[in-house]
């Protein structure tokens, strides 16, 4: 089956993830953390890409960002990617690749779906284990979004800062945010929509998405099985 074209579309937020090749470690170090998100604040200015949310776990990242333009996301995934891997190879004194081919992603309803998804995104060291509480975790946005602390490449969303008044308004409800788990439809319908690069929002929001985009942003659904013989 080809595979789709990405959906570029400026000012909606999207859902990225860039993962290991072979699901391989890509960080050995907190140095290695530093490193990539030094360059993701510096290409994502470049790009003029806002970074709302990420996690950088051992063998992959997920960012939740908005594009001022139409190859933001691409230009500044492409450019991190490159330098990062020459950085991890010259490092750990290796070759070839890193990551796991493209990029996945998918554009997110900010209405109904984009602090859901944040959620899911600093929820992701809980979910694996490593720690207990998402603030236990160093290399995610839940400091900045939960706890109030300043990060050079945080550009809060306007849905974010809708939370509350002040900053300490806002990082109190969005912690509050976190006393009810997602269930496991959301997590599902993210992972999927990421994964193969479909629309995550409300029936109104694909159908907005696909008239702008010129693509499907659903599955098909499959059809019956024809009879034995059929042609």
């Amino acid at each position: 089956m080809a595979r789709l074209p990405r959906i570029r579309l400026p000012g909606i937020p999207q859902h990225v993830i860039q993962r290991g090749n072979n699901r391989q470690a890509c960080f050995g170090s907190d140095e290695d953390f530093a490193a990539y998100a030094h360059w993701l604040k510096e290409y994502a200015r470049q790009f003029d890409v806002a970074i709302h949310a990420w996690v950088f776990m051992t063998n992959h990242v997920h960012l939740l960002v908005t594009p001022a333009t139409v190859d933001g996301v691409s230009s500044l995934m492409q450019s991190l990617g490159r330098r990062y891997v020459r950085y991890f190879n010259y490092t750990y004194r290796r070759s070839g690749t890193l990551w796991e081919g493209r990029f996945k992603s998918c554009v997110v309803d900010a209405e109904d779906y984009l602090l859901l998804c944040q959620r899911y995104i600093e929820l992701n060291p809980v979910r694996a284990g490593m720690v207990m509480f998402p603030g236990d975790y160093r290399w995610s946005s839940y400091g900045s979004n939960g706890l109030g602390r300043s990060a050079a490449c945080w550009t809060p969303h306007p849905l974010y800062l809708s939370l509350g008044q002040t900053p300490a308004e806002r990082s109190e409800a969005y912690r509050a945010l976190f006393r009810y788990e997602l269930d496991e439809e959301v997590l599902t319908d993210i992972q999927r929509s990421a994964d193969q690069g479909m629309a995550l929002g409300s029936v109104r929001f694909k159908e907005e998405i696909e008239r702008l985009s010129g693509r499907r942003v659903v599955n098909l659904k499959r059809g019956p099985k024809g009879k034995a013989g059929a042609g």
